[in-house]
């Protein structure tokens, strides 16, 4: 292949060997910026599924991959793999831009230095997975201990690539477990990148597999796998519903990750005027809003919402929007064309339903811009909660702004909706800080900060957001399930010899 950039063909990883899809057939992944070819990857079917279960069934059932003991090594496995991204750090930046459509100087910021943390966090939990002594009545020892699942698949959307595949991967490693990961099919180059680090950092054969294709096809293999015993997905609520529809047929473990609708609350006494208007922009157009924990619901108290909204649109009219590998860019494009069509779609629908555009609302077609799927920052004023902009999620740089009067209402408001995963207060009173953080039905909440995920922080959702937790030691629950041991000390008391 040929083209502006140099591309990446990668190959899948399946039992410690890089292959092709059983049928040869390959997929093209295009930078979002320009439509240039970036790579290509294998297009797997049912069949490669199959193949990667068997690889991961094998290497968890034989060695001592899963054993307690090689808990140590599975750690130091995870510290070589995260010694290996940093290594790389430049190529797997580029790669992440390339075919995301993000900023490179979010990237080198962001995701490519957390994705390596996030193998050494867990690369340190590797050998602190618990149980407990349990005080059961009699002269018994009875303890309750924490075991691997098995075969674990992870599907993953297209808007932190690189940090989903370290989110998913290395609590599986650190617990023992054998993974089936897959990328999305618009963001698959890094972790095929990926792949041969962990190759080098010398996994065993099929302790991690990675399989590249279509969602629905791959998807639906290993949701209905019956050797696969827990699904991890992250991506829209609706495709979680047809995880969990799939997935019940073998009543898999699940832990779903899903969309949010999240509210950024401000009251009038917020300490730093700037930083809540900083973190108001950043909360929306990072990553051009495609981000599930985006807080594309501002509200803000009557007392400020004049001066706040004038320095709001003042600031996002000076957000330079541009190519993936221009450094001067501080918001990148649209995944695909047919994601920008979808949020243009929504604009469309907020104009014609009466909410007032105060800013942008529009494709950005200048120059460069018109090659790539790029849509101007907007923000809609929106006078009350019915628009369906602030119903549903846009997944795109769309604000939807709006006023409040007292505490009870704004927590109403913000509640008012199937969504769970995320929101922040701002006010200069900690007790109301934790008041309304406590209110908010959410499984993440910020006070006086936003968009702030830390490694060891747990992140999920509540209500439609989905459940259970990437990241932190509660991931290790999601990959792990306990088993109770009881260990009779005394002789016979007479229960059984009354069976006998």
């Amino acid at each position: 292949m040929s083209g502006k950039y140099e591309t990446r063909d990668g190959r899948m990883y399946i039992g410690g060997e890089f292959v092709e899809a059983d049928r040869g057939e390959r997929m093209e992944s295009r930078c979002p910026a320009d439509g240039e070819l970036v790579g290509s990857f294998p297009k797997a079917g049912a069949k490669d599924v199959d193949r990667a279960v068997a690889a991961a069934k094998a290497a968890f059932e034989t060695g001592t991959w899963s054993q307690n003991h090689a808990s140590q090594e599975r750690g130091e496995i995870l510290r070589r793999i995260a010694q290996g991204i940093r290594a790389r750090f430049d190529d797997f930046a580029r790669i992440e831009a390339l075919d995301s459509g993000k900023t490179i100087t979010d990237v080198n910021l962001v995701d490519v230095h957390w994705a390596a943390d996030c193998f050494d966090y867990f690369a340190n939990l590797s050998t602190q997975v618990y149980g407990d002594v349990l005080p059961v009545p009699g002269d018994v020892l009875d303890v309750a201990v924490r075991e691997p699942l098995g075969v674990c698949g992870a599907i993953v959307a297209w808007n932190y690539p690189i940090m989903f595949a370290a989110w998913k991967i290395a609590p599986s490693v650190a617990t023992g477990n054998a993974m089936v990961f897959k990328p999305a099919s618009l963001t698959s180059l890094s972790a095929l990148e990926l792949a041969k680090v962990i190759h080098e950092a010398g996994a065993p054969p099929g302790a991690v597999n990675i399989v590249t294709g279509p969602g629905p096809t791959i998807g639906k293999a290993l949701c209905e796998h019956a050797d696969v015993a827990k699904i991890s997905f992250t991506g829209s609520t609706e495709v979680g519903k047809d995880v969990m529809r799939m997935s019940s047929s073998t009543v898999k473990k699940l832990t779903l990750e899903l969309g949010g609708k999240s509210p950024h609350i401000f009251f009038g006494d917020v300490a730093n005027f700037d930083a809540a208007v900083g973190s108001a922009i950043l909360g929306i157009f990072f990553n051009a809003g495609q981000t599930c924990i985006a807080g594309s619901r501002v509200f803000v108290h009557e007392s400020i919402y004049d001066r706040f909204r004038e320095e709001l649109l003042r600031r996002i009219a000076l957000i330079p929007v541009g190519h993936c590998l221009d450094d001067a860019a501080r918001m990148g494009s649209i995944i695909s064309e047919a994601q920008m069509k979808t949020v243009l779609g929504y604009i469309e629908k907020g104009k014609t339903e009466g909410a007032r555009l105060l800013c942008g609302g529009k494709r950005l077609t200048d120059g460069d811009l018109a090659k790539g799927w790029f849509v101007a920052p907007t923000v809609f004023e929106c006078d009350h909660d019915r628009y369906t902009i602030v119903r549903e999620e846009i997944f795109g740089p769309v604000l939807c702004l709006q006023r409040f009067s007292d505490e009870d209402e704004v927590v109403a408001r913000a509640n008012d909706t199937p969504y769970g995963l995320a929101g922040a207060v701002w006010t200069n009173d900690i007790k109301r800080a934790f008041r309304v953080a406590k209110r908010i039905k959410a499984g993440q909440v910020w006070i006086n900060r936003y968009l702030m995920i830390s490694n060891f922080a747990p992140h999920g959702g509540y209500k439609q957001s989905g459940f259970g937790k990437d990241l932190s030691r509660y991931a290790l629950d999601a990959y792990t399930q306990v088993k109770n041991i009881y260990v009779e000390l005394c002789g016979d008391d007479g229960y059984i010899s009354t069976f006998e």
